[in-house]
């Protein structure tokens, strides 16, 4: 994929993505009995790119799989409504301005209502899994961010002479050494966002040499994110939070007319859903 044709995403090809509904990864040992796992909601009511019935359909039938109860929820955050909830998945959610239209501003996808009643569920023993993608959805995701410390790049990560499918190594230090990274050698992403973090968190994967944050409506606009996370985990009181700058590395999808795989049933992603059920795993394991 080369700079080009990922300038493209805002318009084109990421809209013409479906799911893969026949990537079916093996499961070794599933982390709990059939439909008797935590409870996991994925996030429906903001706009939102991935959903449990869309493009999101292949990360809900793993984590089923897994034994998880997952299900969408088209509702606005508050207490009540995160109350019996082991997880929240938020995937690319957008203000209703940029629902088909992508062109900035991005203003949150979020009320501030809604973020004080998510930073308060998680100080409590919350969990939750945050995904936002390269521009408009980092955008989207700002207010959010800054009220857990995150501060999301709103461009496409690419090195510019390759495209936007990047390997996280750990031989290269990219892929860092963790719980979560246990027996996984590598990990694909596609384009997606950089992000910074204030305050202790662990990062997972880390952009190496070359990788800038591209603005798709003024490309000769980069700024150098080597250094900068793309996936990280951290405590936020007595909760979890799973942090990731890219939302198709936890799908299965076939983007464009020749259906090209894109997330975990491409070539390059062989790890990325076990990485998947790691991270799950990890956000669902009681507190130290």
């Amino acid at each position: 994929m080369r700079t080009g044709l990922l300038l493209l995403a805002a318009g084109g090809l990421f809209g013409q993505q479906v799911a893969d509904t026949e990537f079916r990864p093996p499961i070794a040992k599933p982390a709990y009995e059939q439909g008797k796992g935590p409870l996991v909601l994925i996030d429906e009511g903001h706009h939102n790119f991935h959903t449990a019935t869309g493009r999101y359909l292949p990360f809900a039938e793993l984590l089923r799989r897994d034994g998880y109860v997952v299900k969408g929820s088209g509702a606005k955050f508050s207490t009540e409504m995160l109350r019996g909830c082991s997880v929240m998945v938020i995937s690319n959610a957008l203000n209703e301005k940029n629902a088909n239209d992508w062109k900035p501003p991005h203003p949150s996808a979020f009320t501030q209502e809604e973020i004080s009643a998510l930073r308060e569920w998680l100080t409590q023993g919350g969990r939750l899994l945050l995904i936002a993608d390269h521009m408009p959805f980092a955008g989207a995701a700002e207010e959010l961010g800054k009220a857990l410390g995150v501060r999301f790049e709103n461009g496409y990560s690419v090195i510019p002479e390759i495209g936007g499918i990047l390997v996280f190594r750990k031989p290269l230090g990219t892929l860092k050494e963790h719980a979560v990274t246990q027996d996984i050698p590598e990990i694909a992403t596609f384009t997606g966002s950089a992000f910074q973090v204030k305050g202790p968190a662990e990062p997972l994967l880390v952009f190496g040499p070359g990788v800038v944050s591209i603005d798709p409506n003024d490309a000769s606009k980069k700024v150098p994110v080597t250094g900068y996370w793309q996936g990280a985990v951290m405590r936020v009181g007595k909760g979890r939070l799973a942090l990731f700058g890219e939302a198709a590395m936890f799908s299965a999808q076939l983007a464009g007319p020749n259906k090209i795989p894109m997330g975990m049933n491409a070539p390059a992603a062989k790890y990325n859903p076990q990485f998947l059920l790691n991270v799950m795993r990890w956000l669902t394991a009681n507190s130290d």
